[in-house]
């Protein structure tokens, strides 16, 4: 058996969780356990105050990233699945139209179907095709009179498609509707600018392309959503601690509870890290490996690639119609999705995702459902030699190596 590779294992899941982390994460985090450590808002010490002050700057972190207008409109939450939440149930209220696409993570699809479930509101799932991309007028076409919101993803996680959010923000606003997205896999990869899409809620994780820790996320509010969300978990806030209500104001309307602050510390220094090396040279760089990949298997016997990879292959590829997530399957091999990314750990060190990626309705777009496909994500920390390496391993095992 001929098999290629090196003692250096190859992280491919980047659409999951960042890996590596920059060194700066670590050391902010260190920092605050090592000489902070205290909680912040909940005393008048000075450690509390640091504590405080490393929260705010956090904040500010994501106003600058996201181009936002105040840091209060920034609300920590443990993930974009929490922020989801907090956004779809906070803002339906009984009677409601929801419209999404066909194309989302089960972060957005769950909570709508346990508001369909609950007969809070009604939700109309746009169909994408089959590359996963979405036709703007379709969802137009999908508004009633009693909607209330548009959910959807800026890109999947399945194929890597970048949906058209700035033409469906454009029509929530003319229609008066709540545009809801899920920036789970562009935030730090795609120049995300709220002053020029006017989104109510742009919700976002830590762990992927902002390279912070794991249990770090949160959402970005306009003023409509602050006001007309409700607070739907409630408790300590370190402020109005004489009245038993949940105060009214941003950020405690929405942030019960000590805060993760050691996380928060080191979400704070991966987005610097982020803003220091440039989302767009981020993003690029991520891309062009992607393109590379996508080029070396479509040559392999056997291979299938997903998404907008499978058509005009010749155009030249950006961040505007698609992320560097690349899902692929083997048509001719016997192994199905699961044995090939075991293989590819046991035998090459290369760790991949395989299976539905906790987005079925994608599958069922893309026609990739219920087998799913072997998915390659790539991250600012990944080469060209990776990119190799992973292809080469997936010839050998489409060959039967």
């Amino acid at each position: 058996m001929d098999i290629a590779g090196s003692n250096r294992r190859i992280y491919l899941d980047n659409a999951a969780t960042s890996y590596p982390k920059p060194a700066e994460v670590f050391e902010a985090m260190a920092r605050y356990m090592r000489d902070i450590g205290a909680s912040p808002g909940r005393g008048g010490y000075g450690s509390s105050l640091d504590a405080g002050r490393l929260v705010f700057e956090a904040r500010e972190a994501v106003v600058q990233l996201f181009h936002a207008s105040r840091a209060e409109q920034v609300i920590f939450t443990p993930n974009v699945t929490y922020a989801l939440n907090f956004a779809i149930h906070g803002l339906l209220r009984r009677g409601d139209h929801v419209v999404t696409t066909s194309m989302e993570h089960n972060s957005v699809m769950r909570p709508l179907r346990s508001a369909e479930e609950g007969v809070v509101a009604e939700v109309t799932a746009v169909k994408c095709d089959a590359q996963g991309r979405l036709d703007p007028r379709d969802v137009r076409r999908a508004l009633r009179p009693n909607t209330r919101m548009i959910v959807m993803t800026h890109a999947s996680n399945v194929s890597g498609t970048v949906m058209p959010v700035a033409e469906v923000a454009g029509i929530a606003r003319e229609a008066g509707v709540l545009m809801v997205v899920d920036a789970a896999q562009t935030a730090g990869v795609i120049d995300i600018d709220l002053r020029a899409l006017a989104l109510d809620v742009l919700a976002f994780t830590g762990h992927k392309g902002l390279y912070g820790p794991p249990g770090t996320g949160g959402m970005v509010l306009s003023p409509r959503a602050a006001t007309e969300m409700a607070a739907i978990i409630q408790g300590g806030t370190g402020s109005r601690s004489d009245e038993e209500f949940q105060p009214g104001f941003l950020p405690d309307k929405f942030e019960p509870g000590t805060p993760n602050t050691l996380g928060i510390a080191g979400l704070g220094a991966g987005i610097r890290f982020v803003l220091e090396n440039g989302v767009n040279q981020i993003g690029m760089h991520e891309l062009r490996l992607a393109s590379k990949f996508e080029q070396m298997v479509r040559a392999i016997p056997g291979i299938r690639v997903f998404g907008p990879w499978e058509t005009n292959t010749s155009a030249p590829v950006c961040a505007s119609d698609r992320v560097a997530t690349v899902s692929v399957g083997l048509t001719s091999a016997q192994a199905d999705a699961s044995q090939v990314a075991f293989l590819l750990d046991r035998d090459f060190g290369i760790m991949v995702r395989s299976g539905l990626h906790c987005a079925p309705l994608a599958h069922m777009t893309l026609g990739t459902f219920p087998a799913g496909t072997l998915r390659f994500s790539f991250g600012w920390f990944n080469t060209m030699g990776d990119v190799r390496s992973a292809a080469g391993a997936l010839a050998q095992i489409a060959a039967g190596y």
